[in-house]
């Protein structure tokens, strides 16, 4: 062989081994479940956020993505439709095993959690919380799905998703417009159903009682639209509110309904970047039903 036969064959080998080492990558991680959460976390804007609750729950972050799932719960219900659509990396905004840090000491032998995390490990499922780090995005990805939800981007105040000027109502009528928008939805309400109101807080999911205190307390605030909350805290303090007389109202959606469409825009928002991946949203839907 000539040296020039013997150079051609060369880069021919070296261009075949680098292929060779592509598609090895493209096969065996660059669609990995870490990777793809290293660059949602990227895609956020946020700096890394010390002790966060974001980490993968369950699963393996080697795991090879067919499929995307971001909910609200990872609930069985949710983790079927998950698998039946081919998705195995699911994206849930609040725990899976039924406490903030998912601690699961306590249920080592109960039958619920071990039904549910064998479904997950047999179907090689990962799960990952988003939590901290969509609502670090800007504006809050979490209020960006709320506002479209209910229609409301027109009556943002200076920009801050979680204050509103709607045109002037009453307590009834935000309630008959509510219910539209959560239909299966059952609201617990402390007010005046007469009461006139115009000027809108949200504080969604559960920021403690402290928050719903100071958006009371907020003399240009007439209705807040509420999470959830322990019943002996801003239930009473609003009970006492009212019989005072003062011209205030707290309406509580329930958890789920306060936040469930910050999952909805986070699908459509991982589109964005996330390509090759089908993406989809799977309501949850609220935790109980009323009678």
């Amino acid at each position: 062989m000539n040296l020039k036969g013997h150079f051609m064959k060369t880069i021919t080998n070296s261009l075949v081994l680098i292929i060779t080492i592509i598609l090895s990558g493209q096969l065996n991680g660059q669609n990995s479940a870490g990777q793809i959460i290293d660059m949602i976390i990227k895609n956020t804007g946020s700096p890394l956020i010390p002790n966060t609750v974001d980490v993968i729950k369950e699963g393996n972050p080697e795991t090879n993505v067919t499929g995307i799932v971001t909910t609200m719960f990872a609930t069985m219900e949710v983790l079927k439709k998950a698998v039946a659509e081919k998705c195995n990396l699911i994206i849930v905004h609040e725990p899976l095993y039924y406490n903030h840090t998912d601690q699961t000491s306590q249920f080592q032998k109960d039958p619920v959690y071990l039904e549910k995390s064998s479904f997950i490990r047999e179907n090689k499922l990962v799960i990952w919380r988003f939590h901290d780090y969509i609502h670090s995005i800007k504006p809050d990805g979490i209020m960006s799905g709320m506002v479209k939800k209910l229609e409301w981007e027109k009556y943002v105040v200076n920009g801050n998703l979680s204050q509103y000027l709607i045109p002037e109502t009453t307590l009834d009528g935000l309630l008959k417009y509510l219910k539209q928008i959560f239909p299966v939805n059952a609201f617990y309400v402390i007010g005046n159903r007469d009461m006139k109101l115009s000027r809108v807080r949200f504080a969604a999911g559960a920021p403690g009682s402290s928050t719903h205190f100071r958006l009371l307390q907020d003399n240009n605030v007439d209705v807040v639209l509420a999470g959830e909350s322990p019943q002996w805290e801003t239930y009473e303090y609003m009970r006492d509110a009212v019989l005072q007389g003062r011209p205030k109202a707290i309406i509580f959606l329930g958890h789920v309904s306060s936040e469930e469409a910050g999952m909805d825009y986070c699908a459509s928002w991982l589109k964005t970047f996330v390509k090759d991946i089908p993406v989809k949203f799977i309501e949850s839907g609220p935790s109980y039903w009323s009678y």
